[in-house]
């Protein structure tokens, strides 16, 4: 659908096209930069917002659900926290814009990303992921500025890198093109918080390419405002006996969709998906994960846990495909839910497309509230109901930040999960 030729734009529509023709002459970029911004949001324009007939948003459909856009407030400033890790080392995008990066650990070098823009680089990035990339286009359009990291061959990391991405007001756009050499082994929080109560419109986009035996874990914490609207994509490529380990944690936001996709395209590669959602009030959540297992050898487990309180809404769509070439694949995948309310949902769409034989590949999901039976045995002892309750939902997501290896990052995602039930429970 062309925006400007039909008959009722959405507000949200109208504001995207008018927030483009506004900015357009002030986003960095050199010509080969900005011809990819122009044909990014052409295409948007034209095929507009997506909806539940496009079979990846089905379940979020965007268009509905995307009332209004923000303007811009380029005066606006995000409040910098303190790293969710103590010794970490702090990469700040405040408002979409970069701020001067301190000491950083031997080994990683970082570059501006609008200063990589206006001389030309990364503008291969700037492509839709696939036809539906709804997240690709509307980044690509307008990303102002983010950080590209590289990590030398052999480089170790002894704390956290945190990439703080936070905001007050208006739109904020950022972007992470990431180079992972060969045997790197590192920690990379991607953490995004809000300090207003005002809505935002907020895109993000990581894009990884991890070399030869390197082991990685990146953590995602989104803890934007209740008003908020958060569209994050992260892309990973893992090299030969690569392993890549990604948490997703998400607190907040009124409109959530993060979308996940990998390709493991080196033999003895290895893909660890572990998500938490905590939801809440009247929000929507949605996480969408691709997985091509495109080499033999390869292995991915998917465990996705969520609780959801009042009428809040999540899902989780879940696609593994095996190619031909792919023989003794192991992938799995479960999500599992606790609904806290009679008028809650979650709606899981786990897929398994394989055209190999000699693979092993499985999927589940479950769906319940606590057992009574044991919200009675804490009550018997003393406990009150809300503690129980606290305890038992504590139980059924401690397992998942449980399975990180650094001791002060779980007790920090148990203190977020924690205070978080505390406000909700």
């Amino acid at each position: 659908m062309d925006l400007k030729a039909a008959n009722r734009p959405t507000a949200a529509e109208s504001a995207l096209i008018e927030a483009y023709t506004a900015q357009v002459g002030t986003l960095p970029g050199d010509g080969s930069v900005m011809i990819a911004r122009d044909r990014l949001f052409a295409e948007l324009r034209q095929g507009g917002l997506p909806t539940r007939r496009v079979e990846a948003w089905h379940y979020t459909d965007l268009k509905t659900l995307l009332r209004a856009v923000p303007a811009m407030e380029p005066a606006a400033t995000g409040d910098v926290a303190t790293p969710l890790v103590a010794g970490s080392s702090l990469l700040v995008v405040n408002q979409g814009r970069t701020q001067n990066a301190g000491s950083l650990p031997d080994g990683v070098v970082v570059e501006r990303l609008s200063e990589a823009l206006v001389a030309g680089r990364h503008v291969a990035g700037l492509v839709p992921f696939k036809a539906d990339d709804a997240i690709g286009r509307i980044n690509g359009s307008f990303v102002t500025d983010g950080f590209a990291l590289s990590f030398a061959d052999g480089t170790e990391l002894e704390a956290p890198l945190e990439l703080q991405l936070t905001h007050a007001a208006g739109q904020a756009h950022s972007r992470f093109p990431v180079s992972i050499g060969a045997g790197v082994k590192a920690t990379v929080i991607e953490r995004h918080i809000s300090s207003a109560s005002g809505a935002s419109f907020v895109s993000s986009v990581s894009d990884l390419t991890l070399g030869e035996g390197a082991e990685i874990t990146w953590v995602i914490v989104q803890a934007q405002g209740a008003e908020d609207t958060h569209l994050g994509q992260i892309k990973a490529v893992l090299g030969t006996d690569a392993k890549f380990r990604l948490f997703i944690v998400n607190t907040g936001g009124k409109l959530v969709r993060q979308e996940v996709h990998v390709n493991t395209a080196g033999e003895g590669s290895d893909f660890t998906l572990r998500g938490v959602n905590l939801l809440g009030g009247d929000t929507h959540t949605d996480i969408t994960m691709t997985l091509g297992h495109d080499v033999p050898n390869t292995t991915s487990t998917e465990v996705i846990r969520n609780v959801v309180f009042d009428r809040a809404k999540g899902v989780f769509q879940g696609m593994i495909k095996v190619a031909p070439d792919a023989q003794k694949t192991d992938a799995r995948m479960a999500c599992n839910t606790l609904l806290m309310s009679d008028d809650a949902e979650f709606s899981v769409k786990p897929e398994l497309e394989i055209f190999a034989d000699d693979v092993q590949c499985a999927h589940g999901a479950t769906v319940a509230d606590i057992l009574k039976t044991h919200l009675y045995y804490l009550m018997s002892r003393g406990i009150p109901e809300k503690k129980a309750r606290g305890l038992l939902i504590n139980g059924f997501v401690a397992e998942i930040v449980e399975e990180l290896e650094d001791e002060a990052l779980v007790e920090a995602l148990e203190t977020v999960i924690s205070d978080w039930l505390e406000r909700h429970g």
